[in-house]
């Protein structure tokens, strides 16, 4: 069964930078396609980015060239890079795996790591 641990959130001011880690456990990771989403109060859970278990990459539009997904094979790991991290930041990011990489639709997830953007 897999497990996904998320793990980096926390305050952070406009403009900075902030790394977010998900470790997956009970499976292959390398076999997987990867994909981190958000939550922000009051709002549905939205995607954010994808990485193909070839490492090809697909990031919505609100944070294309602010963030980068990355994995770590060797460690099971996922990252998500945030750069210029904005107020309209704040959410319950959360990483999942993605079956069907077209739909990029989250299939198992994590518990989430909270990310709080404010001066």
């Amino acid at each position: 069964q897999v497990q996904l641990v998320e793990s980096g959130g926390r305050l952070a001011q406009p403009g900075d930078v902030l790394r977010l880690s998900c470790e997956v456990s009970g499976v292959t990771f390398s076999d997987y396609n990867m994909g981190w989403f958000r939550q922000s109060p009051g709002k549905e859970r939205a995607f954010v980015a994808a990485i193909h278990r070839s490492s090809n990459r697909y990031y919505a539009d609100s944070v294309k060239g602010r963030f980068t997904i990355a994995r770590d094979n060797s460690r099971s790991t996922v990252y998500l890079e945030m750069t210029d991290l904005k107020p309209e930041d704040t959410a319950v990011y959360y990483c999942a795996t993605i079956i069907d990489w077209d739909s990029r639709r989250g299939d198992s997830w994590g518990q989430g790591t909270q990310v709080y953007v404010s001066s």
